[in-house]
């Protein structure tokens, strides 16, 4: 299925011939700037993937690895959170399934890693750009933020629940 992303690299599945292919895949800094917006980054500095392409039926499977230089924004502060991603990319292209109106469609969480293609085309990028977003920290925090928050009366994790609460008493106890 072609997206039309921001980090659009569309290859004809007729292209690869059954054949191993290596494709080396690098963000421009205009295709950064629109993936930092989408994945609301302070900054993406870099964006690569060397991928191994494979063919199996017709099934395609990219595998690689992904690296990037980016910065997030910090959850407490909204300070900027650098961070350099390292990760493993294994997607399999299937063909899109054909669903009646009524079927239920559910995937297994084998099935994570995988995209749907047209039967002519896939898009490397659009792969690319979702193993990004996945690798991504959900809760990025600046080495500020405790300090930040506990100064705001935010309790922390230790603090707060049943075993918080005794730890509050037994202070207070001990204090008569």
């Amino acid at each position: 299925m072609v997206t039309g992303s921001e980090f659009s690299h569309e290859l004809k599945i007729s292209e690869l011939g059954g054949k191993k292919r290596s494709i080396h895949l690098s963000a421009n800094e205009a295709q950064r700037a629109a993936l930092a917006k989408r994945f609301d980054l302070a900054a993406l500095g870099k964006l690569e993937a060397d991928l191994t392409m494979t063919t199996e039926g017709s099934d395609i499977f990219a595998s690689g690895q992904l690296v990037a230089q980016l910065a997030q924004i910090c959850v407490a502060t909204g300070e900027p959170v650098p961070a350099d991603i390292s990760e493993p990319m294994v997607i399999r292209f299937i063909p899109e399934p054909r669903i009646e109106e009524e079927a239920e469609f559910e995937l297994a969480s084998e099935d994570c890693d995988v995209m749907f293609h047209d039967g002519q085309i896939i898009d490397l990028g659009e792969a690319v750009a979702q193993s990004l977003g996945l690798a991504l920290d959900p809760y990025p925090r600046s080495p500020h933020a405790d300090e930040l928050l506990k100064a705001a009366g935010v309790k922390g994790e230790d603090e707060s629940g049943p075993f918080g609460a005794l730890a509050g008493l037994k202070e207070k106890l001990a204090k008569k």
